[in-house]
């Protein structure tokens, strides 16, 4: 029961307000938690391995841009 919870917890985070699987909010999580990973993998390691700040700012406007767009869309969006 628990499993099942949790799937479709995971499921709901990934579709949009008609339950559709939306694609910015997929492409906007995935890039937030791989900042965030590389981020807190930077903090461990050396300074030769840094990445570039131009790509971490690349990655963190890709993920707020996606997750936005689906924010707009949610307010925005076609009414049935």
């Amino acid at each position: 029961m628990e499993n099942i919870k949790k799937t479709s917890w995971i499921k709901g985070l990934l579709q949009d307000e008609r339950g559709v699987p939306s694609s910015k909010r997929f492409v906007g999580i995935i890039a937030g938690l791989i900042l965030s990973f590389t981020l807190i993998v930077n903090q461990f390691t050396d300074k030769l391995t840094d990445p570039s700040p131009v790509l971490v700012n690349a990655v963190a406007m890709l993920a707020f841009g996606c997750l936005g767009l689906a924010s707009v869309d949610k307010i925005w969006g076609k009414r049935n």
